[in-house]
């Protein structure tokens, strides 16, 4: 074989793009944080992963098989920013004031992907099929939280972060640092009193 002869390339069946459905999934979130999930569609998520139509369509049959593979990504990119967040947190944190800065970032900072998952979350009401994955979801944010206090305190926690989250980014404005602290503190300090 000269230098001028192109080398044969044995082709393989299989992927070339391992990570298409994930990407598929992300970018479904991402529509829903710029323009509402009203423009969900098979369409604008091809237009926004950068794939064929044919691509969203082949690993997501219907619009509610994309809305639950979107809605499983959101809460386990929730959960592991969460995660990495709690595992910044020194040993002795305030806890009322670090959760409270961690809402406060995430209706302001992170607005749109929180309005995106709370869009998918409250989805779960009208499609039983997206139940499981907001029920882990929940679950998820409550086992964090009760490994820094106990289990009635740490379901407690991820009660009110998720009632807080959904206040703020309905309002117009976001809440102040401190009437979110304050809420935090009567929290733990309740949940300290009954132990």
């Amino acid at each position: 074989m000269t230098a001028q002869q192109p080398v044969a390339r044995k082709r393989t069946r299989g992927p070339n793009d391992p990570d298409r459905r994930n990407r598929i999934a992300r970018a479904a979130i991402a529509v829903i944080a710029r323009r509402g999930i009203n423009a969900l569609t098979h369409r604008a998520v091809a237009a926004e992963a950068g794939v064929p139509l044919g691509s969203t369509t082949y690993h997501f049959a219907t619009l509610d098989d994309l809305i639950a593979s979107a809605l499983d990504e959101a809460a386990r990119r929730n959960v592991s920013a969460l995660r990495e967040w709690d595992a910044t947190l020194p040993a002795d944190v305030d806890l009322a004031a670090a959760l409270a800065k961690m809402v406060l970032d995430s209706v302001t900072e992170e607005r749109a992907n929180t309005i995106a998952e709370y869009n998918l979350y409250a989805l779960a009401l009208q499609r039983p099929s997206l139940r499981r994955a907001a029920v882990a979801w929940d679950d998820a944010l409550a086992e964090l939280f009760i490994a820094r206090t106990d289990p009635l305190t740490g379901k407690l926690l991820a009660t009110l972060t998720c009632g807080l989250m959904m206040q703020a980014v309905l309002g117009a404005t976001p809440p102040q640092l401190d009437d979110v602290e304050a809420l935090y503190r009567r929290a733990l300090s309740m949940a300290g009193s009954e132990s």
